[in-house]
């Protein structure tokens, strides 16, 4: 009886466990075939950074669910859970095609085309005015989704919002306010962004 060839006594010996190795190896590989990496898409479409900010409305805070206190890294987060205001500064990062499609905190599915945004600790779903005071723009966006959780930073943006703001080439320093159900009542953004608008067309 011949001996069997060495890669299957590698595979007879070590059995299912080096198979499920390898073939979790090959699903973990990201965009470009780099284990990890996020990115782009491939083919950005024409005029993302013109889209359109998210139409504030009162959406009902959910109770429970993506507001639920929670760990990751062995920090422990507790979401607001009431209608409050909250101003930040610090860095905003983005995400993209490797979490296209995957659900959110809120169970929505992320669209990197949608301008949305992830929030360590504000209620969701929420919504929020970011500034970039390096360049004057400034967005509107759905907060759905947790994160993120690097040290500095207090936002992470949609593809699409990263664009519009102008903060694709890394992480930058931004300014965060949530609205109010009162604020978006009254639309009292419409007007902050109507001074936004002409501030920025003044001076690109």
């Amino acid at each position: 009886m011949r001996p069997l060839p060495r890669t299957q006594r590698l595979l007879a010996t070590a059995g299912l466990p080096l198979l499920l190795l390898l073939l979790s190896a090959c699903a973990s590989r990201g965009p470009g075939g780099q284990p990890g990496r996020d990115g782009p898409p491939p083919n950005p479409p024409r005029g993302v950074e013109n889209t359109p900010d998210a139409v504030p409305r009162v959406e009902p805070i959910r109770q429970g669910g993506p507001n639920k206190p929670y760990e990751v890294f062995g920090q422990r987060y507790v979401p607001l859970t009431g209608d409050v205001p909250l101003r930040e500064v610090g860095g905003a990062s983005w995400y993209g095609v490797k979490f296209h499609g995957r659900p959110t905190s809120s169970g929505e599915p992320y669209d990197m085309l949608g301008m949305t945004a992830a929030h360590k600790t504000m209620p969701i779903p929420s919504y929020a005015r970011v500034r970039n005071p390096a360049n004057g723009r400034e967005i509107v966006v759905r907060v759905n989704d947790r994160g993120p959780f690097v040290a500095g930073r207090v936002i992470d943006l949609s593809y699409a919002a990263a664009a519009r703001l102008g903060v694709l080439r890394g992480v930058t320093p931004v300014e965060v306010v949530r609205l109010t159900h009162a604020e978006i009542r009254t639309g009292f953004w419409l007007d902050a962004r109507a001074t936004t608008d002409a501030a920025t067309a003044a001076y690109p």
